[in-house]
Order: structure tokens, then C-alpha cells, then sequence
């Protein structure tokens, strides 16, 4: 029987790398654990991958830093919009303090009864701290975030719509949904598979803004991945999904760490059908302790690396 476990990870489209890097890992304190590039298309682009400290399914947040190409995004409605990470409970006032020393704009905000922080990545991108407690996955503790508050991972994803009727259809009826946790005004939220922690889906009801972009364009998600475990299984869900109607759904990509699919949804939010490779995922080429310290290419890029890297970006890590 097809299953999704829970989420795999997010992936943004970023402005400037530098600044990227700096606000996952010297703000948020984020493990950097892969430096590569976007496997689609002629242009060189970075893709950045930071994690918690042991870069665990689920707690993976990659960027594609598309300013140097001049690509800008539009955030709208029938999109992804919020970053949801999970932090420990007890947790949010440091984090309010610390952003604010570092001139990151903070709101306490109030959902479904419980504090948030809601804050902006430079690019502009919502990210959202949502206080959990009894949340096992392993924090990274960098630049002065301490283990007690560090990242846990991803709690999940935020989707604007105009008409939420289809993404709750769509999440009920062919993409694994275990029921809606709860409602509140103009959002609800579903979990999706059966992990404990990050795999919450939160509607936001939007009829007022334009469509969002759905390309690559810098300050707007790109897409959000669901961890489905293996192959076979992959196979599967995306076969229910096709039978379902769904038939916006692409061939398997290899991207050297996991093996995915993508299907759009009725909510126009990119999902990604992902399987961690099982020869050794984030540790195929480089060591746990070394992950993110060099920069890596897949095969068929491997002799333009000269080209590709005086193309790019500098950026210091």
C-alpha cells in the first residue's frame, strides 16, 4: 500500500548566495552541508543545502540564488509562502532576541491558539518559528545558538489558495492525508503521512492576491519535498496520483542525493515525490564530518568545473 512517510525538504529561490548562506548559517545557525548546482538547465546556479546536525530527511532547507542570473519571482496567492520550522517550545524568546540583534524584523504572531514568530529571509521569503515540544530530531547548534534552541527541522509548509476546496480534495483523497489537526478563520491544517514531526500542510485562504509565480525567480518558493521512502513505493504513490487525474506529474530525475518526482498541485504548489539515494544520500561524496565543505558537481558537469565556478558567486562560508 502506497505511504508517504512525511516531508524530505524545501527549496527556495533565493536572491545573492552570500546573503543566503549568512542568514542560514550565522543567523539561523543551520549546518551547511552541500554546495552544488541546479541540475536543470543551461545556466550555472548554485544549490545550497542546510540542515540540523545530522541532516535528517525532514529537516533539509536547499536554495537556488537566482540574482546573479536577474530572475526575480512575485509572491501570490495558489503558491507556497511559508517556511514552517520547528524550534523547541521554550525556545521563542531567544530567538525573538536574536533576531532583532541581527536587524531581522520579528512579529509574535498567533495560530490556532499558539505563539509564532514570524520573520523574512532577505529575499523577502516568509519563514515561520513554530514552538514544539517533545521534538527528537537534533538541532544544529552554530554561531551562538545554543543545543537547547537550535532548529529542529521542518514543520511543514504553508500554501496560499483561492480556492481551498481542491487542495483539501487533493490532500484527503490522493495525496495521504490523515486528517485536518485544525481550523482557524481562513487557514486549516492537514498532516500528511504518518511521521510524528514535519509534515504539517497549512492552507491560508488568499483571494486577494494576484498568481504567484511558479518558475524559478528570486524571493518565492520553488517546491515542497515529501520523503516516500523507497523506489517501489515511489512508483506507487505516483501511480495513485495519475489515477486520480493528476496527471501533471513528471518522470523520476535523479539529483545524485535522492530520486524524485513532481506533481502540481490543484493549490499550484510544486510537490516533490523524493527518495534519499541509498548508496549513502548526502554522504555519497563527502564524509558526515565534511559534508558542505567542498563544492560538488554532478557527473555530467564535472569538466566545465573551471567555467562553472568562475561563473558563480563568490561566497565565503
Amino acid at each position: 500500500m502506497a505511504f508517504v512517510e512525511g516531508s524530505h525538504h524545501v527549496t527556495l529561490s533565493v536572491a545573492g548566495a552570500q546573503e543566503d548562506v549568512d542568514f542560514h548559517v550565522k543567523v539561523l545557525g543551520m549546518r551547511l552541508i552541500k554546495r552544488t548546482v541546479l541540475f536543470d538547465g543551461s545556466l550555472p546556479i548554485y544549490h545550497l543545502y542546510y540542515s540540523n546536525a545530522t541532516g535528517d530527511p525532514s529537516s533539509v532547507v536547499t536554495t537556488f540564488p537566482w540574482a546573479q542570473a536577474g530572475f526575480y519571482g512575485k509572491r501570490g496567492t495558489n503558491q507556497a509562502r511559508e517556511v514552517l520550522l520547528s524550534v523547541p517550545h521554550d525556545s521563542l524568546d531567544f530567538w525573538h532576541r536574536r533576531l532583532t540583534e541581527h536587524d531581522v524584523e520579528v512579529d509574535n504572531v498567533e495560530v490556532f491558539g499558539q505563539r509564532r514568530l514570524a520573520f523574512r529571509h532577505p529575499s523577502g521569503i516568509e519563514y515561520v518559528f513554530v514552538g514544539n515540544t517533545g521534538d527528537d530530531r537534533v538541532g544544529h547548534a552554530g554561531y551562538g545558538v545554543p543545543p537547547e534552541c537550535a532548529i529542529h527541522g521542518i514543520h511543514g509548509v504553508g500554501i496560499h489558495v483561492a480556492t481551498p476546496d481542491r487542495m483539501v480534495e487533493f490532500a484527503e483523497e490522493s495525496f495521504f492525508s490523515q486528517g485536518r489537526l485544525a481550523e482557524e478563520g481562513d487557514r486549516a491544517a492537514l498532516q500528511i503521512g504518518n511521521a510524528k514531526y514535519g509534515n504539517h500542510l497549512e492552507l491560508t485562504v488568499n483571494r486577494t492576491d494576484d498568481q504567484g509565480t511558479w518558475g524559478y525567480g528570486a524571493g518565492t518558493y520553488h517546491h515542497f519535498a515529501w520523503n516516500v521512502g523507497n523506489l517501489r513505493n515511489q512508483d506507487e504513490v505516483k501511480f495513485d496520483i495519475e489515477g486520480r487525474g493528476y496527471t501533471d506529474i513528471s518522470e523520476l530525475k535523479d539529483r545524485k542525493y535522492f530520486k524524485s518526482v513532481y506533481v502540481r498541485t490543484p493549490g499550484g504548489a510544486l510537490f516533490e515525490l523524493a527518495v534519499t539515494h541509498p548508496e549513502g544520500g548526502w554522504t555519497c561524496d563527502e564524509s558526515p564530518k565534511e559534508l558542505g565543505t567542498r563544492f560538488q558537481l554532478p557527473e555530467q558537469f564535472e569538466h566545465r568545473r573551471e567555467e562553472i565556478l568562475a561563473r558563480l558567486e563568490p561566497i565565503e562560508i
